[in-house]
C-alpha cells in the first residue's frame, strides 16, 4: 500500500505546490500548530478532498514517521481533457467522450468504465470535488479497464462543457426527465455524453449546456435505471448511431 502513500508534513505540502496527483488526504484530529494550520489551508486553497480522523486510522496505514499527515496517490495518472480532445480532432477522429457528474458509488464508476473501454470511449471526465475517484476498488470493479481509458479530472465540468462546444460537440444529458427518447436523438460528430447521480441527477447549470435531454424509457413501476446500465444503454446507442452513420 505505501507506494501509493505520501505521509508527513512537509512531504505532502511538496507533493501538493509540486502539482502532484493527489486522491485524497488523512489529517490527525491531534494535529496542530502553525505548520499544520498552513497544511490545511494549502489543501483547501487546492480543493483537495481530506478528512480529519483519530490518529488510530493513520496508524493502521502506515507505522512510519507520519506526523499525523498521509496522502493518498490515484493509482493512474489523471490526464488532460483538452489535450484528448485536440490530439483527436487533429488525427481526422470525432472523439467521444463520457462526463460523471456527482456520482460517488465506486462500483458504479468501475462498471461504466468497464463498458466505456470496451466501447471505444476516448476519455472519462469526473469532477475534482464530490466525486469518485479512480481507486484500487474502482480498478478492480471495472476488470482493469481504467487502466487502458484514460480519466481526466477536471475542476469545473461547466467549463469543460463550454470548451467541447465550442470544439464542436453534441452534448447529451441523460435524465430520467428528459424530454427525447434516447433512441431518437443526434450523435452527430464529436459527442460529450452526461451521466448524473441516480440521488441528484446531473446539476442544473451542466443540463443548460446540452443540446438534448435524454431518457431511456422505463415500463415498470421502478421509476429509473442504476447508473451504470443506463450508461451501457447510452454508449452502445451512441454507438448505432455512428455505425448507421459510416455506413450510410
Amino acid at each position: 500500500m505505501e507506494k501509493n502513500i505520501i505521509f508527513g508534513i512537509r512531504p505532502v505540502m511538496e507533493a501538493i505546490q509540486g502539482g502532484r496527483d493527489i486522491d485524497r488526504i488523512l489529517i490527525s484530529q491531534n494535529l496542530k500548530g502553525p505548520l499544520a494550520k498552513e497544511l490545511t489551508e494549502l489543501i483547501q486553497e487546492k480543493g483537495i478532498n481530506f478528512k480529519q480522523v483519530k490518529p488510530e486510522r493513520i496508524d493502521w496505514v502506515t507505522r512510519k514517521n507520519h506526523q499525523g499527515v498521509i496522502a493518498y496517490l490515484p493509482p493512474v495518472e489523471y490526464q488532460n481533457i483538452e489535450q484528448i480532445v485536440g490530439k483527436s480532432l487533429e488525427e481526422g477522429r470525432s472523439p467521444f467522450v463520457l462526463l460523471l457528474d456527482g456520482i460517488t458509488d465506486v462500483r458504479n464508476f468501475g462498471a461504466i468504465a468497464r463498458t466505456a473501454e470496451c466501447a471505444g470511449v476516448d476519455a472519462i471526465v469526473l469532477p475534482e470535488k464530490g466525486s469518485v475517484s479512480v481507486t484500487p476498488d474502482a480498478i478492480k470493479t471495472s476488470a482493469g479497464a481504467l487502466f487502458r481509458i484514460p480519466v481526466c479530472r477536471e475542476k469545473n465540468l461547466y467549463f469543460v462543457l463550454k470548451h467541447l462546444k465550442n470544439r464542436g460537440f453534441t452534448i447529451a444529458a441523460a435524465s430520467e426527465k428528459g424530454d427525447t427518447d434516447y433512441r431518437k436523438a443526434e450523435y452527430k460528430g464529436p459527442v460529450a455524453l452526461i451521466l448524473g447521480a441516480e440521488d441528484k441527477g446531473i446539476s442544473s447549470q451542466l443540463l443548460k449546456m446540452a443540446d438534448a435531454h435524454v431518457s431511456i424509457p422505463v415500463r415498470g413501476e421502478i421509476g429509473s435505471l442504476n447508473v451504470s446500465v443506463a450508461a451501457g444503454i447510452l454508449i452502445y446507442e451512441v454507438l448505432r448511431h455512428r455505425d448507421k452513420t459510416n455506413v450510410g
